[in-house]
């Protein structure tokens, strides 16, 4: 089904109604996730980051990894989410914050009508009987609006690192039943490098907030392993 995003208004939508829950559908057949510096902590006891590079910008940005290769997602089973902790991203949906296309600088909250989640017979209201906000929307609303800003930090963040040449191409090869398998077209923190720095720019990582999610996508690497034994389960 293709989405239909509309923007959010109190009379078209004063009976729509947003039920709990997620719609894997959205992210079943997707390996990589954006992820933001302030979840790292908690991605990382998940899920491996890695960070993947815009060939076209240049830019780079952190994804946690779902699956060993595109198409693929190994925390989605039976039409259910298999992890503990669902990332910031995923959250958002069926709304959305978008850019005004007649003026870029203006932001509009939309609705993905098409969304199994949307309806009117049950979930939480969007408005009230005067068309006036309610407090689950005016949640939901701070939660978009936290997520771009939280983005646009993590953006500065991962463009230091580029800029100080902490980001390296890496190849990481897993074992899956006996056979090795090679992750190509991923990048991450150079360890060496980051504990090499001179003891100025390591001091400017401090003081920027940048250590705790630079050791927290570390303390993530292990979660290759996890999914390397899902696919496994997986396959068997």
């Amino acid at each position: 089904m293709t989405d239909v995003v509309k923007p959010l208004h109190n009379v078209e939508h004063k009976d729509v109604k947003i039920k709990n829950g997620f719609n894997t559908d959205l992210v079943k057949d997707q390996h990589l996730v954006p992820v933001v510096a302030h979840e790292f902590a908690r991605v990382a006891n998940e899920y491996p980051i890695v960070f993947v590079k815009n060939n076209e910008t240049g830019e780079f940005q952190p994804v946690a990894m779902l699956g060993l290769e595109p198409g693929e997602n190994l925390f989605v089973k039976d039409g259910k989410w298999q992890g503990a902790y669902l990332p910031h991203a995923l959250t958002r949906y069926p709304l959305v914050l978008s850019k005004n296309p007649e003026n870029e600088e203006q932001l509009f909250v939309g609705i993905n009508e098409s969304s199994d989640l949307v309806n009117k017979e049950e979930g939480n209201a969007l408005f009230d009987e005067k068309g006036e906000e309610t407090d689950y929307l005016k949640r939901r609303k701070e939660g978009l609006i936290a997520f771009v800003e939280f983005s646009q930090v993590t953006a500065a963040f991962t463009k230091f690192l580029a800029d100080k040449e902490l980001l390296i191409p890496q190849t990481l090869t897993l074992e899956i039943k006996g056979e090795k398998r090679d992750i190509n077209g991923i990048y991450l923190i150079d360890e060496k490098k980051l504990n090499e720095m001179a003891d100025d720019e390591f001091l400017e990582l401090r003081k920027r907030g940048y250590l705790p999610p630079i050791y927290s996508f570390l303390t993530s690497m292990p979660q290759v392993n996890r999914l390397a034994r899902l696919k496994a389960e997986q396959d068997a």
